[in-house]
C-alpha cells in the first residue's frame, strides 16, 4: 500500500506541472489586475471544472476497468502483472527521451472568455476533458488502482487527493496573486518562473525514475517469470 502511494505521489507530481492550467490561470490573475477586480471567481471556477471532470473520469475508469474484467472473467496474474510494469516502465523511459515539442501556451480564444467565470469553468471542463484520457501519469496511476488486489477499501478518495495535488500549482499561483504583499508577489513570479523553466525537465527525470522503479520491480519479484 505504502509503496502503491508513493507511486501515486511521484504520479501526481508530474502531472502538477501543467504548464497549459498554470498559464491560463497566470492569463486569469493578469486580466483581473488590469480590470481591478479580483481574480479568485474566474480562476477558481476554471479549476473546479478542471478537478470535476478530472476526478469523475478516474473514479469511473476504475469502474470501468473494474466491470469489464468482471465481464470476461479476467485475473490479474503475477505474469500479467510483470509484462504491464515492463511496458509502463519502457514507456515512461521512452517519453522522457523524446524531443521537446512546442511550448505550451494559453489557446488564443482565452482571451475572450477569461473574464467571465462561469465560461472559465466551461474552459477548464473542456480541458480536463482534453487531458484526462491522455495522461500517461494518470492512467498508469488508476491502472496500478485497478491492478491491486484487494482494491483499497477508499480508493475514490485516492482519486479525489490525487487530482488536487496535481492541481496545486495553479491554485498556489491563484492564492498568491490575491496577496498584496512583497513577498507573496516575488513568491508569485518565482512559481510562475521555475515551473515555465523547470516543469518540463523535471517531467523527464521524474519519468525516467519511474520507470526504472517499474522495470526494477518487475525483474527483481518476478524474475522466476522470465
Amino acid at each position: 500500500m505504502v509503496a502503491l502511494l508513493l507511486a501515486l505521489a511521484g504520479f501526481a507530481f508530474i502531472d502538477s506541472l501543467d504548464l497549459l492550467l498554470v498559464g491560463v490561470t497566470a492569463a486569469v490573475v493578469v486580466d483581473s489586475r488590469l480590470g481591478r477586480r479580483s481574480p479568485l471567481p474566474g480562476g477558481l471556477s476554471f479549476v473546479a471544472g478542471v478537478f470535476a471532470v478530472t476526478t469523475a473520469f478516474g473514479i469511473l475508469a476504475v469502474l470501468g476497468i473494474d466491470f469489464l474484467t468482471d465481464l470476461v472473467d479476467f485475473e490479474l496474474t503475477p505474469t500479467i502483472r510483470a509484462w504491464g510494469e515492463l511496458v509502463f516502465g519502457l514507456a515512461l523511459i521512452v517519453v522522457a527521451c523524446l524531443p521537446a515539442g512546442a511550448r505550451a501556451e494559453p489557446p488564443p480564444w482565452t482571451v475572450t472568455i477569461r473574464r467571465r467565470p462561469w465560461l472559465l469553468g466551461v474552459l477548464g471542463v473542456a480541458i480536463g476533458l482534453a487531458q484526462a484520457p491522455t495522461a500517461i501519469p494518470y492512467l498508469a496511476g488508476l491502472a496500478m488502482i485497478s491492478a491491486r488486489e484487494p482494491r483499497p477499501t477508499l480508493w475514490p478518495l485516492i482519486i479525489v487527493v490525487y487530482c488536487a495535488l496535481a492541481l496545486l500549482p495553479p491554485v498556489l499561483v491563484l492564492v498568491l496573486a490575491t496577496r498584496r504583499t512583497p513577498r507573496a508577489q516575488r513568491v508569485y513570479r518565482t512559481v510562475v518562473t521555475v515551473i515555465t523553466r523547470f516543469g518540463p525537465a523535471s517531467v523527464r527525470v521524474v519519468f525516467v525514475v519511474l520507470g526504472v522503479v517499474l522495470l526494477a520491480d518487475a525483474v527483481v519479484h518476478h524474475r522466476h517469470l522470465w
